[in-house]
């Protein structure tokens, strides 16, 4: 099986900074009490821009490093739950704005797991033969579906966009994906609108009676202790079956970037998986949690300090909702 080559990176964050100090203006809350919990001292907001407008910015970085043109790009994926539209995709905004005429484009939401899909998926488009030049983003403003009352919740989150160039190669890829969908009320964010439909009865609405507050109604939701015990054993079980895939331990891997949830669950699952700290990145510290962008930011971030070099054994580890889990071990 055929493999994918990365042929460039990108990222973009808002320039709005909020850090702990900003939290506990408006919560009952401090850093003293967060960054110990989370590991995060401060996290971007998108406080005056639409979340494709970040994938737009990443995307052109993204070619700019590839050496590629947007007319080059022949199919475009991205991964967001935060979506400014329920339709059009957003890739096709990302297509119009960077004027990749020639591209498909569809977008897919596996919460934060989504870049790990979202590349799967080009694999298999590239490995097909049907598409030569792929553009992968991850963007999510996640700072739109924040309860700003909940400290638990809305501390962890900020805005973010990466994005890859990806091609057809002959190196070793190894991918592994799965769900586990009755625990989705372990973290969710309900769609909500108003139906104007004059057949609508809104008293037997299975999911207003369902969600029966204003806050499960329209904001994260999210059971932090059962999200805690599932990440660390879905992070581990995931980099476990797809390095025995690949036919290596996860002791040999020489760069794991992990999806940026909390600094305690990836250091547990890391420890699980014999992982010494030293090859694992994280930026959780300044990014906070940024869902699907996440994974693709941290790679932009090693790629352009160029400690993502050739011959590497490159794994790449998300959880989200859903539950969604998944990961990529490939050879740069």
């Amino acid at each position: 099986m055929s493999g994918i080559e990365i042929l460039g990176t990108g990222s973009y964050f808002p320039e709005f900074v909020a850090d702990n100090d900003k939290f506990s203006e408006i919560l009952d809350t401090s850093d003293e009490w967060i960054f110990p919990r989370t590991g995060i001292k401060q996290r971007h907001i998108a406080v005056d821009m639409p979340n494709y407008a970040m994938g737009v910015k990443a995307a052109e970085n993204a070619l700019e490093n590839a050496g590629l043109s947007a007319e080059e790009i022949d199919l475009i994926i991205v991964s967001t739950c935060t979506p400014d539209f329920f339709y059009p995709a957003m890739s096709c905004l990302i297509q119009k704005h960077i004027g990749a005429k020639n591209a498909a484009c569809f977008d897919v939401n596996s919460a934060c797991t989504g870049f790990i899909t979202a590349v799967d998926i080009a694999h298999k488009f590239l490995e097909s033969g049907a598409h030569k030049n792929v553009l992968v983003v991850a963007s999510e403003k996640l700072s739109a579906q924040q309860d700003y009352t909940d400290r638990a919740s809305c501390i962890l989150f900020g805005d973010a966009a990466g994005a890859v160039v990806l091609r057809k190669s002959e190196k070793k890829f190894c991918s592994f994906m799965g769900a586990e969908g009755d625990e989705f009320e372990a973290l969710y964010c309900k769609v909500h609108y108003e139906s104007n439909c004059p057949f609508y009865d809104k008293d037997k609405d299975y999911y207003n009676n369902r969600f029966d507050t204003f806050a499960k109604q329209n904001y994260l939701v999210q059971d932090g202790k059962a999200v805690y015990k599932f990440a660390v054993n879905a992070m581990s079980n995931a980099v476990s079956v797809v390095a025995k895939d690949f036919g290596i331990s996860p002791e040999e891997l020489d760069l794991v970037i992990p999806h940026q949830a909390n600094l305690r669950i990836i250091a547990k699952a890391t420890e699980l998986l014999g992982i010494t700290p030293d090859k694992v990145y994280t930026n959780i510290e300044y990014m906070g949690n940024v869902s699907s962008a996440c994974i693709p930011v941290a790679l932009d971030e090693l790629n352009r300090a160029g400690r993502v070099k050739p011959g590497m054994k490159l794994c790449l580890v998300g959880f989200g909702a859903g539950l969604t889990f998944g990961s990529i071990i490939m050879d740069v």
